[in-house]
């Protein structure tokens, strides 16, 4: 009886001295800044207030599209290989419907031939790649007279296929697209290619054009003034919509639903993260331990920042609303004190119980 009282003696001092030996994660910060300490060096203690808001919004950088994108404006669409053209002469079936008026209209139209020329009855062959619409029409009219008297002549494209665009990443109908005699600008092919709204980056598009890289927002459509819709496709360029699987935030802790969050956008903030999760676990959570550590990837070469925002009130998500985050941020939410010491005790009632089983099976066995 005396070993057992002794030994849950000193299982009630342990407790008493406080949590260091409670389960579960815990961030003491009590060291972080102070000289002399393992964390001064490596770890930089910043509290989310006002003042850091208005810091960060006077240091932000708005994105925009580079002048020399803006600069390009489409001209006149030059005909090229692989086109099909359709050519009419009014009052001349036969030169307009070759195959016959019963069929379908494609199999009148005339293939650019790869090396830019077409077959046309009495003019015979006709340079056409490098030709606008216009200009085309007009060679034939002229060409016609020979033979017809005050020929009117129209000329269309059936089929754009000399010139393309190519799309790909997370998007729905991946693939080239068909630069047209209508200019088609970036909001536009996206819209045809469907971006994927799970699992883009719509932060990080890429325009890759001769040779040359441009990093995107399409994020940046949402805000007022964007000049994405002025940016048109010429051939031969590369659009990418990244996929958003490398670029998560992750919380952490005392939270509702703890999850990897992914980060879609360019903006993303602290009070959007929490609320996405479900928030602190009201019978857990420290509302003064809520901190965002950023930079965890990088230790070995800079200084990780732990920034602290005291969320006891529920208007310190005013604040954490304007706190914007960055990809691989990681938010974690500490316990509160009580919620440590029933963890502690919840782990020593049960060693206390098999103590007491061990030194009950010894007394017994010395009566």
């Amino acid at each position: 009886m005396m070993i057992r009282s002794l030994s849950l003696a000193v299982l009630a001092g342990l407790a008493l001295q406080g949590c260091m030996f409670a389960p579960g994660q815990y961030l003491d910060t009590s060291d972080i800044g102070k000289e002399g300490s393992p964390e001064s060096s490596r770890v930089e203690l910043i509290p989310i207030t006002p003042k850091l808001i208005a810091q960060n919004a006077a240091t932000h950088v708005s994105s925009s599209v580079p002048a020399e994108l803006l600069a390009f404006k489409p001209e006149d669409y030059r005909i090229g290989a692989n086109d099909v053209l359709y050519i009419t002469v009014w009052d001349h079936p036969e030169l307009t419907a070759p195959s016959g008026a019963q069929q379908q209209i494609d199999a009148n139209g005339r293939l650019v031939r790869p090396d830019g020329t077409i077959f046309y009855p009495y003019i015979g062959k006709l340079e056409a790649a490098g030709k606008s619409i216009e200009e085309l029409r007009s060679i034939i009219a002229q060409r016609l007279t020979q033979y017809i008297d005050s020929p009117q002549v129209d000329l269309s494209v059936l089929r754009f296929a000399s010139k393309k665009a190519i799309l790909s990443g997370a998007l729905v109908k991946s693939g080239p697209q068909a630069i047209t005699s209508s200019p088609l600008n970036i909001i536009e092919a996206l819209g045809i290619a469907e971006i994927d709204p799970i699992n883009a980056d719509l932060a990080g598009l890429t325009l890759t054009r001769d040779g040359r890289e441009y990093r995107l927002d399409i994020d940046a459509l949402n805000y007022k003034g964007s000049q994405l819709q002025s940016v048109f496709l010429k051939d031969g360029d590369l659009l990418y919509v990244p996929y958003n699987d490398r670029k998560k935030i992750y919380v952490m802790g005392e939270i509702v639903t703890p999850q990897a969050l992914k980060f879609k956008t360019k903006n993303m903030n602290l009070a959007d993260v929490i609320g996405s999760v479900g928030g602190l676990n009201q019978t857990t959570s420290n509302g003064n331990a809520l901190y965002v550590i950023r930079g965890a990837e990088n230790m070995a070469t800079q200084p990780t920042k732990v920034f602290q925002l005291d969320a006891k009130s529920p208007t310190a998500f005013a604040v954490a609303s304007q706190f914007e985050l960055n990809p691989q941020d990681i938010v974690y939410v500490g316990p509160a004190n009580v919620t440590r010491w029933n963890r502690l005790i919840s782990q020593l009632v049960p060693s206390a119980s098999i103590v007491g089983t061990g030194a009950s099976a010894q007394n017994n066995l010395r009566d």
